[in-house]
């Protein structure tokens, strides 16, 4: 028997030899045909067969030049933007990867790279951070990239005046110095460890000193806009000019189809190459034709009922807590999401985030006798749910919460409104809606963003004084034990609550894997789980294997 350990592959083979087999395998030769040839050299059929797989999976994983994509997204509207600062949806994500780059990038396993920053590093208390910028890098309109454009960018996101709905994770960042034209400094106003990664997300996207007009976005990305038009689509062309090896493809089309079934049907008959939010119930439909997959990545992303605490009912917390009882965790996770997920216990932070992640709190169960008894408390017998199917399976979920409701005497009325529009006109502006959050790259960020007291995205409108301070304090701590105590007792304010203050009014029975599917006819997907498609990533490294 052969050992295959031992066996030639392409590396193996002198330049000259190499390039014959590769030359004709990209030609179109058949793998008989490469085979001959390398058996007439005197390699053995174990010999040339090795050679030739291990040619093929190179060649396989090398990017091509050329093509179009058009993906779908499932959520679209007037308040589309190419502001980063003011981004809010998938849509904009995979916009704002084409055309802007950060100082950072988010790896697969959470890490950090440089990107726009070609290093960084902290002082030994992280109270400070140099970043050193890329030289040569040019924007969109020919102009040089320097410190001036992330000085601009950075102070976008402060001052009561800013819009920015990320400004509170860097809201510890005391001052960005300018140290020279291609160094700056960010002051802290105290320990921060976090700092290159929350610069990876999206919301600091580099743009140019000075932009106050985003019709167009003019930034360093792998791609240049050509069309964009809220609520109906964007185009994007490959940057010829950009400053390393990315965009692949010659032509980017943006758009969204919110019906869920529509949108499948444009990826089977090929309308549409990559797709975001696969029903769970669609898995077989894809897995069973030919030409297509799904691409399912674990995270920490999170269904939520928002019951606002400003008005009743969510004001009411006997009535959150017996929404709260009410969900049947498991089945959701095993027969609406399909296994796609865990389950939820009504905080955001799931095993996704290792360590920060509180196991030993105790996990909410579907308990109707304790659902009745909070119900009867509330007083309240009726309450109308707003829901768009935000993400797959949300409408499927808040219906099970509506005959389980039924069961001890609650009208839980749902009112199914448009996907189109939907942040804007419903989402934190009815008394009940429906929210879905992406996994964010650290617990810290994830809580700051959808529960620190200032947050501009805090789903319920709660303020815990006591979570914020948790959040900043846990930033500087470095013993291992003291950090998971603290972050037990921020997980622990947001779903139980305190003596002397209520839980947040947030319901989150699930967290979900993304769930997208896409055409095998493109390959370079990620698997950064922040996000469809890995985390946003797919427009600079996505490429077509049929070019």
């Amino acid at each position: 028997m052969t050992d295959s350990r031992n066996l030639p592959t392409i590396d193996s083979l002198s330049g000259a030899d190499r390039e014959i087999v590769e030359t004709g395998l990209k030609r179109g030769a058949t793998r008989r045909e490469v085979m001959t040839w390398l058996m007439a050299s005197g390699a053995t059929i174990a010999a040339a067969g090795s050679i030739v797989s291990s040619a093929k999976t190179a060649l396989a994983a090398t990017p091509k030049k050329g093509g179009k994509l058009k993906f779908a997204s499932d959520l679209h509207g007037p308040s589309d933007t190419l502001d980063p600062g003011l981004n809010t949806s998938t849509i904009d994500y995979s916009r704002g990867r084409s055309v802007y780059n950060s100082l950072t990038q988010i790896n697969d396993d959470l890490s950090t790279r440089p990107e726009l920053a070609e290093e960084y590093s902290a002082n030994p208390d992280n109270t400070e951070w140099t970043f050193k910028l890329r030289k040569g890098v040019k924007f969109h309109d020919g102009s040089n990239f320097t410190a001036d454009d992330v000085i601009y960018t950075m102070s976008r996101h402060y001052g009561e005046k800013s819009t920015s709905k990320a400004k509170s994770l860097v809201a510890d960042v005391k001052e960005w110095k300018k140290v020279d034209s291609h160094t700056v400094k960010a002051i802290m106003k105290g320990p921060n460890a976090d700092l290159p990664v929350i610069l990876g997300t999206p919301h600091f996207k580099i743009i140019k000193d000075g932009t106050t007009e985003f019709q167009k976005a003019n930034g360093t990305g792998p791609y240049k806009m050509t069309e964009f038009n809220p609520g109906v689509r964007s185009i994007c062309v490959r940057n010829e000019h950009y400053w390393r090896d990315g965009g692949n493809v010659d032509l980017i089309e943006v758009t969204a189809i919110t019906d869920p079934v529509a949108r499948l049907s444009a990826l089977l008959s090929g309308d549409i190459d990559l797709m975001q939010g696969l029903n769970p119930k669609a898995i077989k439909k894809v897995e069973s034709t030919p030409g297509v997959g799904i691409w399912s990545v674990a995270s920490g992303a999170y269904f939520g009922i928002c019951a606002m605490t400003n008005t009743s009912p969510g004001n009411n917390r006997d009535f959150v807590l017996a929404l709260q009882h009410i969900q049947r965790r498991k089945k959701i996770v095993k027969s609406i999401l399909k296994g796609q997920g865990t389950v939820g216990n009504d905080h955001p932070i799931n095993i996704a985030y290792g360590a920060d992640h509180c196991s030993e709190l105790a996990q909410r169960t579907h308990d109707l006798d304790k659902a009745k008894f909070h119900l009867k408390k509330s007083g309240i017998t009726s309450a109308e749910l707003n829901v768009a199917e935000v993400a797959p399976g949300m409408t499927d979920i808040c219906l099970l919460a509506q005959r389980e409701a039924g069961k001890i005497g609650l009208d839980l009325k749902i009112k199914k409104v448009p996907n189109d529009g939907y942040w804007g006109a419903v989402w934190m502006k009815t008394p009940l809606n429906v929210v879905t959050w992406n996994m964010r790259p650290t617990a810290n960020v994830m809580m700051n963003l959808a529960f620190a007291p200032d947050a501009p995205w805090n789903d319920t409108l709660w303020k815990n004084e006591r979570l914020g301070k948790l959040l900043v304090e846990s930033r500087g701590v470095k013993d291992a034990a003291k950090r998971h105590e603290m972050y037990c007792e921020m997980q622990k304010i947001i779903s139980v609550g305190s003596d002397d203050h209520p839980p947040s009014g947030m319901v989150i029975p699930a967290h979900r894997n993304y769930v997208d599917a896409k055409s095998d006819k493109v390959e370079g997907i990620g698997r950064m789980p922040l996000g469809s498609l890995g985390g946003y990533e797919w427009p600079e490294f996505a490429w077509r294997t049929d070019v």
